[in-house]
């Protein structure tokens, strides 16, 4: 499976657009890029496989592997990234601002429900992360 994450970037925060076979499945929220400081930035844009994970704090959810000096780089449930994330990734069904989102659990909910069936089936799952196309930006409204 292969997922694909258009970003924009904000002084205040990263907004993205997360699709699966080109078809929206919710947008997403991170913190602005910093250079990738850690626990400080938005990680670098590339492809990066993605495995299931488990932890007391965000239950299941997923991890990038192999993010270049970086390490526990998740895609967990948040709604705004200053305070929420420390560099991970979060799926929200809708923009409220840079870097901020409402119904992460709803949207987290159907993203996790579509990448299970990968899992179920033994195949890799994917992120490739990009900036969105300079032009998509005037479509990128924030609700």
């Amino acid at each position: 499976m292969e997922l694909q994450l258009e970003r924009v970037y904000f002084p205040t925060g990263t907004n993205g657009i997360l699709r699966a076979n080109d078809e929206i499945l919710c947008y997403t929220i991170e913190l602005p890029w910093r250079y990738n400081i850690r626990m400080r930035s938005c990680i670098p844009e590339g492809r990066y496989q993605l495995v299931l994970r488990y932890s007391d704090r965000h239950k299941t959810h997923l991890l990038l592997q192999d993010v270049p000096s970086r390490t526990l780089i998740l895609v967990h449930p948040a709604n705004y990234a200053e305070k929420e994330l420390r560099g991970c990734i979060a799926p929200v069904s809708k923009l409220a601002g840079p870097g901020m989102g409402q119904g992460s659990s709803k949207a987290f909910a159907c993203l996790m429900g579509l990448v299970f069936k990968s899992f179920n089936y033994e195949k890799p799952v994917w992120l490739t992360i990009r900036e969105m196309p300079r032009i998509d930006h005037l479509k990128f409204n924030i609700v």
